[in-house]
């Protein structure tokens, strides 16, 4: 078992420097703390996140942590020529010493690609494209290529990443389909919905898994706030989720839309229901992922510490807790099933 962090970078009360600093510190904390990776998306014209510029993001990332493993979950590739982001990837994968982890995806909203002139329903011919020309440019000498969206003809490349023959590839699954062509492409995955339907999923990706043992991280995401009492860990989960939910749904809501292959509500109790975020006690919320790797099968756990409005000292004392008495215990239990 292993445990990763999903950051959105989702705007709270802090001005956008001083929100930096203090993410940054967290990192830290998540470095020496013993997780494997921490994973950023991308959004643009939302305040579900204050690093639309990925890369910058990242760079700042590899130069404050030492052994955690980074990446975009996920760069949008239709959003960007796959030549620099070819470029940008084997940059901080060199920065990094060889840490860099490969997110891609079309983008789940139609409203931000539309605003950089992408129309949605091309979205998926984009990323399959995009992900062709980007492979060869992290891993041939000379590129050309000729496609629908992307042309080019006989690039240099001169920057290789560390990692041969590329970074780890990661695609997020929201459905079954998903979960086969990440599967299909040798693509670790992660997961956000209801037990059920991630179930379904994993059972999906390790189907049509047909590479050589062992199988790569097979994500489970959830928000978590964990404190010393369920009474204190509720008031900042409840307070801060509002603030997360409202810049999530921001840009639906201004075009009349609801998102896809999403469940959002603006109040805390709904998504602790339906079972996609726990706030309580170490033990209480350890005993309800407990459940879920079990009934999922994943064998990558993702926490969300940090959303919304709360501040440094609370989604650290959740970090802090969730190392110490968390991840322990799920990794003991996945040594013992094994």
């Amino acid at each position: 078992m292993q445990f990763g962090i999903f950051d959105q970078n989702d705007r709270g009360a802090l001005d956008p420097a001083t929100h930096y600093e203090a993410r940054l510190r967290l990192l830290e904390f998540y470095d020496r703390a013993g997780f494997h990776r921490y994973h950023v998306s991308e959004h643009h014209a939302t305040p579900l996140s204050t690093t639309p510029a990925t890369g910058a993001w990242l760079g700042a990332v590899a130069q404050r942590t030492t052994r955690i493993r980074f990446g975009p979950l996920v760069y949008i590739l239709p959003l960007r020529h796959p030549l620099q982001v070819a470029e940008e990837v084997c940059l901080l994968d060199q920065m990094s010493g060889g840490r860099f982890e490969l997110g891609i995806g079309r983008g789940v909203s139609p409203h931000e690609l539309g605003y950089h002139g992408v129309a949605a329903d091309e979205s998926p011919a984009m990323l399959e494209e995009g992900l062709a020309l980007l492979l060869q440019a992290l891993t041939q000498e000379e590129v050309s290529f000729e496609g629908r969206f992307w042309q080019c003809r006989r690039v240099p490349v001169v920057l290789r990443p560390r990692q041969r023959p590329h970074p780890p590839l990661w695609m997020p699954s929201a459905t079954v389909e998903h979960a086969a062509r990440a599967a299909r492409l040798g693509a670790a995955t992660v997961c956000n919905g209801p037990v059920d339907r991630v179930a379904g999923i994993v059972a999906r990706f390790r189907a049509d898994w047909t590479r050589p043992a062992p199988l790569p991280p097979i994500g489970l995401s959830r928000a978590l706030v964990v404190a010393e009492t369920r009474e204190e860990a509720q008031a900042v989960a409840r307070r801060a989720w509002r603030t997360h939910a409202i810049s999530f749904l921001k840009l639906w809501r201004q075009h009349g839309t609801t998102p896809i292959n999403a469940r959002m509500s603006e109040d805390f109790a709904e998504a602790e229901a339906a079972g996609l975020a726990f706030a309580g006690t170490a033990a209480e919320v350890r005993d309800a992922l407990r459940r879920q790797v079990r009934q999922t099968g994943v064998n990558y756990l993702v926490a969300r510490f940090a959303f919304g409005d709360q501040d440094e000292a609370e989604m650290l004392r959740s970090a802090q807790l969730f190392a110490r008495e968390i991840m322990p215990a799920l990794a003991e239990d996945h040594r013992e099933a094994a």
